[in-house]
């Protein structure tokens, strides 16, 4: 009788255990697998200026990097970037290759796949122009040259906004955008705040400025579904980034302008 009461206290004390660990597991999250590899690996498109990009010594830097370096030590990892393709990323989050991923624009038919933590980076379609040319709204575009990439959204933003007498001329690539405005073949050129950013820290003869925006479209930072201990931490770190002016810093070194908070608004 004692033998059998002492192998069913053994075997009731196994399962307990065996029950604890089982409830141990169910409850661990990417933000336990982060601390426990002691690294968070963070999906980015590898050129992609000014958000990441190689540098001179190779490393990679930008917008994104400077975000997801702060997520890594608000967590206490180490950062580990991941290089990643409009294809593939989303695979790579789901398979858990990657722990999040950076500038993903939030639609509903990501949101059906992954999550969506709260936006921390600036995209928008924008007019630029020199620094001379007194232009503030699209109705000042009324007999002005603009130059845009044929086909794209900005070329889309830019048609529904301009008055009938603008000259729009479409282009087939950034690069002869870029070089028809800064020729002065064109007053003004639409482009998305990626490309203008490489534009005004390179023009200072020109002096070109953003007049205003025809569309804005932030970039978010995915991360899988039900992770809400790692969306809080994510959100935290931008939080905290925005309130102590890092992010603002971020944008005018990199985006070449200060940081509009509007702009992080869906």
């Amino acid at each position: 009788m004692l033998l059998r009461n002492a192998l069913k206290s053994v075997i009731t004390a196994a399962m307990i255990l065996s029950a604890a660990g089982l409830a141990t597991q169910a409850k661990a999250d990417a933000v336990d697998d982060i601390t426990k590899a002691g690294a968070i690996n963070v999906g980015i498109f590898s050129d992609f200026p000014p958000f990441s990009s190689a540098s001179a010594d190779m490393s990679i830097k930008g917008y994104d990097i400077d975000v997801a370096q702060a997520i890594a030590d608000s967590l206490k990892v180490k950062l580990n970037l991941v290089s990643v393709t409009g294809q593939n990323r989303i695979p790579y989050l789901t398979d858990k290759r990657v722990d999040i991923l950076m500038s993903v624009g939030y639609s509903k038919e990501r949101e059906q796949v992954i999550d969506f933590a709260a936006a921390y980076a600036p995209y928008y379609i924008a007019v630029i122009g020199p620094a001379e040319l007194a232009v503030k709204g699209k109705e000042d575009l009324a007999d002005k040259s603009v130059a845009v990439n044929r086909g794209t959204l900005e070329d889309t933003s830019l048609t529904q906004a301009a008055p009938a007498s603008a000259d729009i001329r479409r282009f087939d690539n950034y690069n002869s955008v870029i070089q028809a405005f800064i020729s002065g073949q064109t007053q003004l050129m639409v482009v998305g705040n990626d490309v203008g950013a490489q534009v005004l820290a390179k023009q200072d003869a020109l002096k070109p400025e953003q007049k205003f925006q025809l569309l804005t479209s932030p970039s978010h930072i995915g991360l899988n579904k039900n992770e809400d201990r790692l969306k809080k931490a994510v959100n935290d770190a931008v939080a905290k980034m925005l309130a102590d002016g890092k992010l603002d810093e971020s944008s005018k070194a990199w985006l070449k302008t200060p940081l509009n908070p509007d702009n992080l608004r869906d």
